[in-house]
């Protein structure tokens, strides 16, 4: 079992690969990290003593000033170099730098030194290293104004805010989970590499990122609709967007009901791609689910009956509750990385009808059970 360390273990990338590695636990075991550990000699050479494998993110991305970004992140390569020495530490690191290598700027450069720095302590000391020079990331829960455009714009279009675009140029991309997955290969490879170029997944306009931004506010947030997802990218751009719903205020959404004589008519979901739709009951006081998924879209919708259905993201410890009722038929979407469940809580069956957007697949299910 590898016992790997991340530093920037709470950044955007960093809770990713935290968390995913954590889906693999006879793999891969965590060793936690704590920023304030650069400032502690005795702490940061008892996480790298521990680590087989470190992989090193933490770094500053933006601030006012350009040379406190170079200054700072030329410190936090050049104090784990000297921990890796203190410790005589034999350890895989791999190192995150950017594409922005190439450019003059400062936080290219800054990237670039301290990737240099590692390698230099790799060669001397017959370690291993892999250098990542990383497009732009793009995903779900990113910081807005500060880890990239596309988190900026899924913020400001779910908080009533109007985005405009400065520079409508093309932007390569990546997604976050495309690249934990490449790096958690590259763990698995033990191999060398001083300077990996990371492919982007996608290139893309601002502005066409920021239309399809647009549909999704207009027809999803605003509507309830699936819209049409035209391959990966719109799939994992449409996740990201999802993330930054204010779940605690947005849901349940109740249908709109069509009442005449006959009964009621509730129009469930409307899509733009197919996927399963299935249909349960539940007897009172059972609960079905305590799970979460890392890519699907799902939906559940209460027909009849009284439910609880819980949220909680299963890095948090916070639960979100909701309570739908069939008199008020109504819908809670789930939100990727967020572990679910429903219970009936009433004094008759429960009628849930679930729709998700792949049909299901035990070879490659994207459900892994954890109590909410």
């Amino acid at each position: 079992m590898k016992k790997i360390g991340i530093t920037g273990q709470n950044g955007f990338i960093g809770r990713h690969l935290y968390n995913t590695l954590g889906l693999f636990p006879e793999e891969f075991e965590r060793i936690d990290f704590n920023k304030d550990f650069f400032e502690s000699n005795e702490q940061l050479d008892k996480f790298v003593a521990e680590c087989d494998v470190i992989v090193h993110l933490a770094a500053m991305n933006r601030h006012e000033s350009e040379q406190f970004i170079y200054d700072t992140n030329i410190a936090l390569a050049q104090k784990l170099v000297d921990s890796l020495k203190r410790t005589n530490s034999r350890a895989h690191v791999l190192m995150s730098s950017s594409t922005q290598e190439e450019r003059d700027n400062l936080y290219g450069k800054s990237k670039k030194e301290g990737r240099e720095v590692i390698v230099q302590w790799a060669n001397e000391n017959g370690a291993k290293v892999t250098g990542l020079i990383i497009p732009n990331v793009f995903g779900a829960f990113g910081k807005p104004f500060y880890n990239s455009f596309i988190a900026t714009f899924c913020y400001q279009l779910t908080h009533n805010e109007t985005p405009s675009v400065a520079n409508d140029g093309e932007v390569k991309l990546i997604y976050v989970q495309e690249l934990v997955h490449l790096i958690i290969s590259e763990i698995r490879s033990e191999k060398s590499n001083a300077e990996l170029f990371i492919e982007p997944t996608a290139t893309k306009k601002v502005s066409e990122v920021l239309a399809l931004l647009k549909e999704y506010k207009s027809k999803y947030f605003e509507n309830g609709e699936i819209p049409t997802l035209n391959n990966t990218f719109e799939h994992n751009l449409f996740n990201t967007y999802r993330s930054y719903i204010e779940y605690k205020t947005h849901y349940p959404v109740k249908f709109t009901q069509h009442i005449d004589p006959r009964g009621a008519f509730v129009e469930v979901i409307r899509l733009g791609i197919g996927g399963q739709c299935s249909f349960s009951t539940t007897v009172p006081g059972i609960t079905r689910g305590n799970h979460f998924h890392t890519r699907k879209i799902e939906r559940f919708a209460v027909i009849k009956g009284k439910a609880l259905i819980q949220l909680r993201k299963i890095d948090t410890d916070e639960v979100l509750d909701f309570y739908l009722d069939g008199i008020e038929p109504a819908y809670v979407d789930m939100p990727i990385w967020y572990t679910h469940n429903i219970k009936n809580i009433g004094d008759e069956d429960l009628y849930t009808i679930f729709w998700i957007n792949e049909p299901y697949n035990a070879e490659d299910a994207d459900t892994y059970f954890v109590e909410v």
